[in-house]
């Protein structure tokens, strides 16, 4: 198979801590040709989506550590198709360019992309929890999002809350999540000002209900077809709120709880049914704060705790999905020539 990823450039990539690293370690072990490329290497030439990628070398022996193999890797550039391709994956850090997706457009009825341009269209912000509302709204915090500073401040000034999580909507990796007090209030509009403008543009911003028991750290578990393969527990750094493992955060191994696997069993289905084929959740307190759909992290802690390659599973979901594509295809291409090889005769 052809395999590329989409992904931040691969000379800054963090090969210990991104996750990314260890799927296309898995893709290049199994024989696929296997490339990378970002968002600026993409071209039309000739009503044509291409990339300028980089493609792997196939070593005569591939080291088993994927840190150790990514630092090792040899590349060669190549001019390439985004059709010639079996498999796409967005692997780069959110949010989305537009662009790109229009680009991914052009090829998404050929080539399997993981994940969908359509579903990534709907989920790649942190709106997309509101569409659970109407089968599993008991799952999702109150949620405000909004643009108009003196609307969430009354919001704030309204709560019954004494603490309310304030976040941009499009942030990543912790970035910018911070917690708004009620005692602090003569701040607020300030801290609202700064969020919404840049200068130039204002950003829809989200305030959300904070979640008791946030203090303790959040579950990430890694969806993968509607079902969770991976998790583990991310505990907050010393004096700050945010669990991610960017942010400072640490993690610890996990057992889900029956509420958590009822929790993922609900979502699941939706997941799919938006083309949301790989996906992290973050579980607070049997409620869900965010679902990354774009490059999700934390396999690599997974696999380490659990004693687990969690990039398997990845690659064996992939190959499977494009050989049922190839097989459907080639049925389709024997029926039609058993019609075209009919005799058929008029009366």
């Amino acid at each position: 198979m052809n395999i590329c990823f989409l992904t931040d450039n691969w000379e800054n990539i963090d090969y210990e801590n991104d996750s990314t690293t260890h799927i296309i370690h898995e893709s290049v072990k199994r024989g696929h040709k296997t490339a990378v490329f970002s968002n600026n290497d993409l071209a039309i030439r000739q009503s044509i989506a291409l990339a300028h990628m980089k493609v792997f070398i196939h070593p005569e022996k591939i080291h088993a550590s994927p840190i150790i193999f990514a630092k090792k890797a040899k590349l060669r550039e190549e001019l390439l198709p985004l059709n010639g391709f079996d498999v796409i994956f967005l692997r780069a850090n959110p949010p989305i360019n537009e662009i790109t997706l229009n680009f991914l457009d052009t090829v998404k009825d050929n080539t399997f992309i993981v994940n969908d341009v359509d579903g990534l269209r709907r989920a790649n912000n942190k709106i997309y929890p509101a569409s659970f509302h109407h089968f599993a709204s008991h799952l999702i915090p109150e949620t405000h999002v909004s643009k108009n500073k003196e609307y969430l401040y009354q919001l704030i000034d309204q709560s019954e809350n004494k603490k309310m999580i304030l976040k941009p909507l499009n942030g990543y990796g912790g970035k910018c999540v911070i917690i708004i007090e009620q005692s602090a209030k003569r701040n607020i509009r300030s801290l609202l000002d700064f969020y919404i403008n840049d200068g130039k543009n204002k950003h829809h911003i989200i305030l959300q209900e904070y979640i008791e028991g946030a203090e303790k750290g959040d579950t990430r578990v890694i969806m993968l077809n509607g079902e969770a393969i991976g998790w583990v527990k991310r505990v907050p750094g010393k004096d700050d709120i945010r669990s991610n493992n960017s942010a400072g955060g640490s993690s610890v191994k996990h057992s889900l709880t029956q509420a958590e696997k009822e929790i993922c069993k609900q979502i699941g289905p939706k997941l799919v049914s938006d083309g949301i084929y790989l996906a992290g959740l973050d579980i607070i307190n049997n409620k869900i704060v965010e679902i990354n759909v774009v490059s999700p992290g934390g396999m690599h802690i997974i696999n380490k705790f659990n004693r687990v390659k969690l990039q398997q599973n990845i690659l064996d979901f992939v190959e499977n999905v494009v050989s049922e594509k190839q097989n459907s295809i080639k049925k389709k291409l024997e029926h039609r020539k058993l019609v075209q090889d009919a005799n058929i005769k008029s009366k």
